[in-house]
């Protein structure tokens, strides 16, 4: 998301409200009221170890529950001697050479409890078998979306989910995130209306791209769309080089993680009431696959 700090200010029912995004030394981090927790999008591991001591400042300073955070498995052991649990690893994270721990540390006990039956989702997607995506009807369209598509998509998404982490339904943000590290892609009906979107979001440092905020219109659900969109992004990042995508799905939505199964990822772990999305704190399946092949 944006790279300068950032915060989107408490708005009325109906509208999302967001985090902030900043900076921490060289380190990217995402804080706020909304997820109730501190998330490390990109650490830099010239950071380290003072970062810690920054991490747990902030999150003591605004009460959050969570502290959670993408790193490198060479830096795991810092991590857990301050605390931290591997909720999720993705081998191959970093340039398609070093793994990738999702560590958390709970900073209130009732963080950890968790709600509904996520098990229960992922051991009904895990065995679905692979497929590949449908071809669209004629007259639509599959596209890398545009400056131009921000309003539509804006209003796609906000219709879509209650509560995001991120002001996707802000059609500047949209506009802003588009000029950096991010692609979204849609998909049209032939009377030019967005049936359905996606992004994916590129970590260049890094290597790997986060495919991400799908999102299907209620009227053109149950096309597989999504699972048309990943294959359009997947194509896209492995040309640009990319060596692992990934993505952070709601644990309890059956037919996300079934898009990503049937797509051949596989399952790295689940992040404990990770996310405030679609009016509630949700678990999260954290999926991967090398595009190297």
């Amino acid at each position: 998301r944006p790279r300068s700090s950032r915060r989107t200010p408490s708005v009325s029912s109906g509208e999302m409200t967001t985090d902030t995004v900043t900076t921490i030394g060289r380190t990217r981090v995402q804080h706020g009221k909304v997820s109730d927790r501190v998330y490390v999008m990109h650490l830099a591991p010239a950071d380290l170890p003072g970062i810690l001591d920054g991490l747990d400042a902030l999150a003591e300073a605004e009460g959050y529950s969570k502290i959670f955070a993408k790193v490198p498995a060479s830096a795991l052991s810092l991590f857990l001697a301050r605390g931290y649990a591997v909720e999720a690893r993705v081998p191959g994270f970093f340039r398609g050479r070093e793994d990738g721990c999702f560590v958390a540390k709970f900073l209130d006990p009732e963080r950890r409890r968790e709600r509904g039956d996520p098990d229960a989702v992922l051991a009904t997607t895990r065995n679905t078998g692979r497929r590949p995506p449908s071809a669209l009807q004629p007259g639509w369209t599959c596209t890398l979306a545009a400056e131009d598509d921000a309003d539509d998509l804006a209003a796609l998404y906000g219709g879509v989910f209650a509560t995001y982490p991120f002001p996707i339904d802000d059609p500047g943000y949209l506009r802003e995130t588009m000029a950096g590290d991010y692609r979204y892609f849609v998909v049209r009906t032939d009377d030019g209306t967005i049936a359905a979107a996606s992004s994916a979001e590129v970590y260049p440092e890094d290597g790997n791209v986060e495919m991400t905020d799908f999102a299907v219109h209620p009227d053109f659900r149950g096309r597989n769309l999504s699972l048309l969109l990943l294959a359009r992004m997947e194509e896209e990042m492995r040309a640009a080089g990319l060596k692992t995508a990934f993505t952070i799905a709601r644990a309890l939505s059956y037919p996300i993680n079934a898009t990503f199964a049937r797509a051949g990822y596989a399952w790295a772990g689940t992040l404990v009431n990770n996310t405030n999305i679609c009016g509630g704190f949700e678990s999260m399946n954290v999926w991967y696959h090398s595009l190297g092949r």
